[in-house]
């Protein structure tokens, strides 16, 4: 019979040889036979993240996004050119929830006069955003700055009417600028001042800004500063004008509490003296700003993002002059609010890396990614810090947001592709995915319902970049699914009962509206928040 496969042949001819080797009777054994080789089995390539180019690119650089509750993104351009800070886009995921697929739009711009970049922002809890103030307006980028520079400006846009609308400035706060900034679980959005040793609530009931009183504070200003929203509803901040302090505040009691030094130095210290002002009077969509007066701003320096995982602690990334090394730090926080908390020193960020002005967001499998400044791509795992993604030859600087597919927008403004999806191994665990206590079961297209479960803020803000570009995204998403097609609709969700972290067995309600366009017939609904679903509950849409 012929042999068909040369290895047959040879493993064969090997066994005639063993066989003649083991022969008591001699007859032709011969001696020893050399012994066939083992072949070296070609080793498993260690399993990486994905980083996909989005099929349909933006239309022009951008840079700052923010998650709508309707699942699109809504994302600003990057200036530079003939392009305008006051340019935003929507990216709106394709039917399959794809945003690889997705699909850009050019949506509404705020009122000539307010054209502002890097500022406080937040998605509130009925689903509005707010910008707040920014470092630069009318598209001058001077320094020293031009008098529309720490523009105390803000406005809020409705995603429903495509539409903007200007916010009176707090009493007596002449700047603004780029301030550091939170979502209190109550919904307030509150702000440091910049300048001066003051802080500020915004109330989305009212769209008002008021004076937030409170004691123990001990620098005279918030410059550069970062939040971060704690379990316990209290705030965390570590000082850069007097690094290495750290303190954290107490909503409820106007209190700030000090957390000692930390055991390493976060901040990139400069003490640049930086004049602005004096700002013009200007009526901006029917609001009047200004005027305000010239002054000198001693600029402490920068810090890195923050980002509370699933663990509870903290991890706080510094910034490094140039030829240092950027340093990280854990914090844990005290048994209750009123409690200090403890640092421990993280890892150190590669030597040349640094974390000035960059983003970090908290991944489904409960790592943190975070950006550095040469564009690479990192991934924190509570011990261990493990480049991902190595970046180009010539950064141009990094935008994270997570989004409620489980992946990461990754946005590259000066880069040949703008933007990318980032898909990280791994999953959550069981008990960190929202769950729904009650939702109907019948649903009617166009109408409104309230769901109610647990973890539906998640456990984290979920996304940080430092004083500015902050895009949590610590509130639910109602997603919907049809059976027949497997095509996604977002249902809009609005007026969530928290806008904490991490709030446990407490019952938390949103309110959801179904789209006109959700596909009929049998469907599966999940709560997503931080992207991670609940498991499915069966409806039917009408």
């Amino acid at each position: 019979m012929k042999l068909r496969h040369a290895g047959l042949t040879a493993a064969v001819a090997a066994a005639a040889l063993m066989l003649g080797a083991c022969d008591p009777g001699g007859g032709g054994g011969g001696g020893t036979p050399t012994p066939t080789p083992t072949p070296t089995p070609t080793p498993t390539p260690t399993p990486t993240p994905t980083v996909q180019a989005l099929v349909n690119q933006p239309p022009v650089p951008v840079y700052m996004a923010m998650l709508l509750t309707d699942g699109s993104v809504f994302v600003q351009a990057s200036p530079g050119g003939s392009v305008s800070a006051a340019q935003f886009y929507k990216l709106t995921p394709d039917q399959n929830g794809d945003y690889r697929s997705g699909t850009w739009q050019q949506i509404g711009s705020p009122p000539t006069g307010y054209s502002p970049y890097a500022t406080g922002e937040a998605v509130l809890n009925d689903g509005r955003v707010l910008l707040i103030g920014g470092e630069y307006n009318h598209d001058e980028y001077q320094i020293p700055f031009r008098p529309s520079a720490l523009t105390n400006m803000s406005a809020t846009y409705d995603p429903r009417t495509n539409s903007w609308t200007m916010i009176a400035p707090p009493a007596g706060l002449d700047y603004i600028g780029d301030p550091a900034e939170v979502t209190l679980a109550d919904g307030r959005v509150i702000i440091g001042d910049k300048l001066f040793k003051r802080m500020w609530s915004f109330d989305p009931a009212t769209s008002a800004w008021s004076a937030l009183s409170f004691t123990g504070y001990p620098a005279n200003d918030f410059a550069e500063m970062g939040f971060a929203l704690l379990p316990s509803g209290a705030v965390l901040t570590t000082d850069v004008r007097n690094a290495p302090a750290s303190y954290h505040f107490v909503p409820t009691t106007g209190t700030w509490i000090s957390d000692g030094n930390m055991p390493v130095n976060l901040a990139e210290l400069t003490g640049t003296p930086i004049t602005y002002g004096p700002a013009p009077t200007q009526t901006v969509g029917g609001i009047t700003y200004g005027p305000g007066p010239a002054g000198t701003y001693i600029a402490p320096g920068e810090v890195g993002p923050s980002i509370l995982r699933p663990d509870g602690n903290v991890w706080w990334v510094g910034a490094a002059a140039s030829g240092q090394i950027a340093h990280t730090a854990i914090y844990h926080p005290g048994a209750s609010a009123a409690v200090a908390g403890t640092w421990t020193a993280g890892p150190n960020l590669p030597a040349g890396e640094n974390a000035d002005d960059v983003g970090a967001v908290l991944l489904i499998n409960g790592n943190v990614l975070l950006a550095g400044s040469s564009d690479s791509l990192y991934e924190f795992d509570g011990a261990n810090l493990t480049k991902t993604v190595t970046g180009p030859a010539s950064p141009s600087g990094t935008f994270l947001l997570p989004l409620p597919s489980g992946q990461v927008l990754v946005l590259n403004p000066g880069q040949a592709v703008r933007a990318k999806i980032y898909t990280p191994l791994g999953g959550p665990q069981a008990s960190w995915a929202p769950t729904i206590n009650s939702v109907p079961t019948a649903l009617t297209r166009g109408q409104g319902y309230t769901l109610t479960g647990t973890q539906l803020n998640g456990l984290s803000e979920a996304s940080s970049f430092g004083d500015e570009f902050n895009s949590a995204t610590n509130y639910p998403l109602v997603r919907i699914r049809n059976v027949a097609t497997g095509h996604i609709s977002y249902a809009r969700t609005h007026n969530h009962s928290s806008m904490g972290v991490a709030t446990g067995s407490a019952a938390i309600t949103t309110h959801f509206d179904v789209p006109a366009g959700t596909e009929t017939g049998a469907s599966e609904l999940v709560v997503v928040a931080n992207g991670i679903a609940s498991a499915p509950v069966s409806v039917t849409v009408s």
